[in-house]
């Protein structure tokens, strides 16, 4: 059965500054006091997960074990690339290196669809994968998936996103989400539909 948000403050279990403020951008319509993992001085759990989704309950399940006894909302994502089979899939940010650094995460990839001579846009498909879960302190979660399918281009190209965004081309577009401003990127991303379910599930 599906639990409501009933109202209070709400931690997103991340330590990634792109993903927490795309993430309180979102959470901004709903009155709740957004805090993050790194306020807290939370340390990132391993992700040892084989999913996305198992990733992403271990850290919001983890993150509620707060001091503050906050609801934990955790998201767990990445870029799946069809002629990688769906890699770097669930270690997309490991690929980045200790640094986070994504421009060393996308030459991996351009390097390894280079490598099978993947020029042509046919040969370039891809998605992005996010899980949003939702933890009490007790343990109970729900989870949320969305997607976008699109292709990837090189060089990469605009700095308004973060991760893989300026590789990323979704389908419909011919700009990249690097290139697009935040609010064009939040109507359709990956996130965005996953946490529309979860609104339409736990805050509605």
């Amino acid at each position: 059965m599906r639990r409501h948000f009933t109202g209070g403050g709400i931690l997103v279990a991340s330590h990634n500054a792109g993903k927490v403020r795309e993430i309180r951008e979102l959470l901004a319509p709903y009155a709740a006091a957004v805090r993050s993992a790194v306020e807290l001085g939370l340390p990132e759990p391993e992700e040892t997960g084989a999913t996305f989704r198992a990733n992403a309950e271990l850290k919001a399940r983890a993150a509620a074990r707060n001091r503050l006894g906050l609801v934990a909302l955790a998201d767990d994502s990445g870029l799946a690339v069809d002629a990688l089979d769906g890699a770097p899939g669930i270690y997309s940010a490991r690929w980045a290196g200790p640094a986070k650094d994504f421009a060393i995460a996308m030459d991996e990839v351009e390097r390894r669809l280079q490598a099978l001579g993947a020029a042509t846009p046919e040969r370039r498909t891809a998605r992005f994968v996010a899980v949003l879960s939702l933890a009490w302190p007790d343990g109970h979660c729900e989870s949320f998936e969305g997607t976008v399918e699109g292709r990837l281009v090189w060089p990469p190209r605009g700095r308004k996103g973060f991760g893989y965004d300026p590789m990323f081309v979704p389908d419909g577009h011919d700009i990249t989400f690097g290139e697009m401003e935040p609010e064009a990127k939040r109507a359709i991303s990956h996130r965005a539909r996953a946490f529309r379910q979860l609104i339409d599930a736990c805050f509605r």
